[in-house]
């Protein structure tokens, strides 16, 4: 029988300035295999092909006309000076590792809309964030950049999450191919500054320990990045049974950041 990915632990990163691609695509594949230099790289090379499709298209045989100087004067079309990425960047990222990224209301995405704990990676996009809901050593986790630690999510919760954030505004993309195995954790390069291994056990302790201290899960800066959505603003949900209900009770209220478990576990 085969054991457990990566020794059993958990690859998380915690947000560092606007890196949430960088975080997300790191945590898809549960490793620090790229760094905001290798995405700005890949930006860079589709900014080159849009150009010269731009140019080719372009009034009669490579012409410069009006669009292609339209566009030829804009900035980059798949990174902001900010430091975000477009979802083409993400794809090509996980194509590197034969991954391929579909959007979950497309017809061939359908049975993870049916049955998303079958899958095994979701990318998540609203605005200039993203963050993977994974499925590690057969249990689903939120690695959102933002949270102090990876969020366990039941199987029966994953699915209303999703509706959820669909409800929300949030564009998802399912994540498809042979995920690595493992990442070297030995290998100088197994740590980026804002990476870190954890068992499900200290994920566990980690937000529990904010929860006791009066805490947010969420990880510094966050409340600050989402003041705007009134996060501070939640309501009391006092019913267990009310989980799976609770992002569509709260879409009125918080359009964009539906809760999740934790998040309500604190309140009871």
């Amino acid at each position: 029988m085969e054991g457990p990915s990566n020794g059993g632990l958990l690859y998380h990163e915690v947000q560092e300035s606007k890196l949430c691609a960088v975080h997300c695509v790191n945590t898809v594949l549960q490793g620090p295999f790229f760094s905001e230099f290798d995405l700005a790289a890949l930006a860079a090379d589709l900014d080159k092909r849009e150009r010269q499709m731009m140019m080719e298209g372009g009034g009669g045989g490579g012409g410069r006309g009006g669009d292609f100087v339209a566009f030829d004067s804009e900035e980059s079309h798949n990174v902001s000076l900010g430091g975000d990425f477009s979802i083409q960047v993400l794809e090509k990222a996980l194509e590197v590792w034969d991954l391929q990224v579909i959007p979950l209301n497309s017809p061939v995405a359908e049975p993870a809309q049916i049955d998303p704990e079958l899958e095994n990676a979701f990318i998540c996009h609203l605005e200039d964030h993203w963050f993977c809901i994974r499925k590690v050593n057969g249990e689903w986790y939120n690695f959102d950049s933002l949270y102090a630690a990876p969020e366990h999510l039941s199987k029966f919760y994953l699915s209303a999450y999703l509706d959820s954030l669909k409800g929300a505004g949030w564009s998802i993309f399912l994540v498809r191919g042979n995920f690595p195995k493992e990442c070297p954790l030995s290998s100088s390069e197994a740590s980026n500054g804002y990476g870190q291994w954890l068992t499900p056990e200290d994920s566990s302790r980690i937000l529990k320990a904010c929860n006791a201290k009066g805490e947010s899960s969420l990880s510094s800066g966050q409340v600050q990045r989402r003041s705007g959505n009134r996060l501070t603003d939640y309501v009391e949900a006092e019913d267990e049974d009310l989980k799976a209900a609770i992002a569509a009770s709260l879409l009125d209220s918080f359009p964009s950041m539906p809760r999740t478990e934790a998040q309500t576990e604190k309140e009871e």
